[in-house]
């Protein structure tokens, strides 16, 4: 880890971003407190690998993260084994059927193809800090309310 003359830091080559997470040659990680343990403790997030890290001040577990995102990127060159990136730009999202058709046909409409729909509609979502409610969301199968008893409450059907 770098440092200036004065002993801090240099911003240039970590940072902590929002939310308390920290950021290093496109990865980012946790920033956990244990009072049990005394200790700031984190994990490189968004990756299917097990990176952890930690130290006893918030200057110590900056370093322990850089170096664990080095150490791992090494050990991946070293042993041919590719690294996990955070992000590889594709993923699978299931929507429905309904939701699927109506997308494909205001896509059409609109002369683009279905991917490039999605992509603008996730980026306008994004770029205006859209927060989705979980009471939004419909609940999984196994969580919605039985019809067959006319309970309006949820509870687990076996």
């Amino acid at each position: 880890m770098s440092k200036t003359q004065s002993g801090k830091l240099e911003a240039s080559m970590i940072k902590a971003t929002d939310n308390n997470k920290l950021s290093h040659n496109g990865y980012t990680g946790s920033v956990e407190v244990s009072f049990e343990d005394n200790c700031l403790h984190g994990r490189v997030l968004f990756i299917d690998d097990l990176i952890t890290y930690e130290g006893a001040t918030a200057e110590e577990l900056l370093v322990s993260f850089k170096a664990a995102v080095d150490h791992y990127i090494t050990h991946c060159k070293e042993t041919g084994k590719p690294a996990n990136k955070p992000f590889s730009g594709t993923f699978n999202v299931r929507i429905g059927q309904e939701l699927h058709r109506k997308a494909a046909h205001d896509a059409h409409a609109h002369n683009l193809s279905l991917n490039d729909y999605v992509v603008q509609a996730i980026k306008a979502a994004a770029e205006q800090n859209v927060t989705v409610k979980a009471e939004c969301l419909p609940l999984p199968r196994q969580w919605r309310p039985s019809r067959a008893h006319g309970s309006k409450q949820a509870r687990m059907q076996g």
